[in-house]
């Protein structure tokens, strides 16, 4: 240093007074005690750093689930149906976020089981909290729309994006010095983008957080929750369905309505008011995961655009205290479920046939006992096409496997869409969400007759069960047992960021 001519001597003393004075300052800005106080504290960062009205707060499971994660670094939460977790989830990535810009390199990698997920659930989410920070204990001023993008967080030092869970190579390739993976609907992600993250949880500050809604008793999501051998440093928890009517978040009559509407012992009851795994059962007509499947397909559908023109109407007609119900099938897709007030047959018929005619004629396949007879004879005498349902006619149709026969056209009807919607079929049927739909499809139990026949339970039974008929899935059912043609196809969306594939109408 003595040998350094004066010149550089002071250059050299300028540039450690402007390092020190640079230290000096991010230690004492308001910006680095936000980050010294709150950065292993993400419950104490929710309720002190984000505007609450009088009466709002986080639901004391959000409590423990945010204060969990900064000790045991991975946790998985399942629960009923609107606990919060895409909040839960939004704030965590807000608070990870800010309290590593500027002094790590970092990375938040969000996905879900279905990219609808993660633009219409958790990074809304994001925003809406985003929107409620108080920023004058964070110090700094609020998140720019350059830094806060539609589905990315830009940092100084590192950013948070929405990742597809079909692609387990952009997930293996997040690295970064902190690093967090926030799993939205975690039970049906795949195995593979699981694996894919493990690689970047080597690193010290690395976090792990997997919500959802439970389903089947199957996949990485339940292995966690079971405990499995393998996955013992996960920290799992079960929201009850008493907790989220403690915090508000439910009420008992709604649950009531629920147990009614599906039956308490379904699967979908199980799943998404009570938080449990559960499968339908063994002898149920159609597994819950393929509709639930089916109606994300139809999400799919929707964003891609509809098709044109109906095909097929089906019609279940309702008797004066019941409801009529219409399902408008276009190709393998239900588009929509109209529910009308019953006993009014020519009502019924005049929306039929208003349908029929506004779609070059399609179909009607109308339930042709009963009171339904009516509009099918009205529809004749009308010149339009109809088919009438006969649901105890014989059936001299055969399962796929040729294995079956049926005990009547009921039973074939429901099987058949069984066949559809089964996963190996690849038909890519879907179906519209629809609380009543869901249900009653899950609900219908089989069992094999003399004669190697399969009879589908009677309709007093699952009148008995769910405390009405099945009258949504009997117009679905009826509306796909006639053929129509359909196309799917897969493209990649040109001039995009993303190369997820995407599903096109044609």
């Amino acid at each position: 240093m003595s040998d350094l001519p004066d010149s550089v001597k002071r250059q050299l003393l300028q540039l450690a007074k402007a390092e020190a004075d640079a230290l000096e300052a991010s230690i004492s800005s308001p910006v680095a005690a936000f980050r010294a106080k709150y950065r292993d504290r993400p419950d104490l960062f929710a309720a002190e750093c984000i505007e609450w009205k009088a009466g709002e707060g986080p639901a004391p499971y959000q409590t423990e689930i945010l204060a969990e994660l900064a000790v045991r670094r991975r946790v998985a939460v399942r629960s009923p149906h609107g606990a919060g977790k895409s909040t839960t989830a939004a704030m965590l990535v807000l608070w990870f976020a800010l309290t590593r810009d500027g002094v790590a390199d970092w990375k938040i990698i969000t996905t879900a089981s279905a990219w609808r997920q993660l633009t219409l659930y958790l990074w809304p989410e994001v925003h809406k909290w985003a929107g409620r920070l108080r920023w004058d204990r964070i110090g700094r001023e609020p998140l720019t729309e350059q830094e806060l993008l539609q589905l990315m967080l830009k940092g100084r030092t590192g950013f948070a994006a929405a990742v597809a869970s079909n692609d387990h190579q952009k997930i293996e390739g997040a690295h970064a010095d902190s690093i967090m993976y926030v799993f939205d609907e975690a039970k049906a992600i795949p195995a593979d983008i699981w694996d894919a993250a493990e690689g970047a949880l080597m690193s010290g500050d690395a976090y792990t957080v997997a919500v959802s809604t439970p389903g089947e008793p199957a996949g990485r999501f339940y292995q966690i929750h079971k405990r499995d051998r393998g996955y013992e440093d996960w920290w799992v928890r079960h929201v009850t369905l008493a907790e989220m009517i403690a915090a508000g978040r439910m009420t008992q009559e709604k649950a009531d309505d629920r147990a009614r509407q599906w039956g308490q012992d379904s699967a979908v009851f199980q799943n998404r008011v009570l938080g449990q795994f559960a499968a339908s059962d063994e002898d149920g007509v159609i597994p819950l995961a393929w509709i639930e499947a089916a109606v994300e397909r139809w999400h799919e559908w929707k964003a891609a655009g509809r098709p044109g023109k109906v095909q097929v109407v089906g019609v279940d007609v309702g008797e004066s205290k019941d409801r009529s119900v219409l399902a408008l099938r276009a190709g393998n897709v239900i588009t929509e479920l109209r529910k009308e007030s019953g006993g009014d047959l020519m009502a019924t018929t005049g929306r039929v046939a208003g349908l029929l005619q506004a779609n070059d004629n399609a179909l009607a396949v109308v339930d042709g006992i009963g009171i339904g007879a009516g509009v099918v004879s009205r529809l004749r005498e009308l010149g339009l096409r109809v088919s009438a349902f006969i649901a105890s006619a014989a059936a001299s149709k055969r399962d796929r496997t040729g294995e079956f026969g049926f005990a009547n056209m009921r039973a074939w009807a429901w099987w058949n869409l069984r066949e559809m919607l089964d996963p190996a079929s690849g038909l890519d049927v879907a179906l519209p969400p629809d609380e009543d739909l869901t249900g009653e499809l899950a609900s219908p139990h089989w069992r094999e007759v003399s004669g190697g026949r399969i009879e589908l339970e009677s309709k007093d039974k699952i009148r008995e069960r769910l405390e009405r008929s099945t009258d949504c899935a009997d117009a679905v059912v009826q509306a796909f047992s006639v053929p129509t043609q359909h196309v799917w196809e897969y493209h990649k969306v040109e001039g995009r960021r993303s190369t997820q594939r995407e599903r096109v109408w044609r």
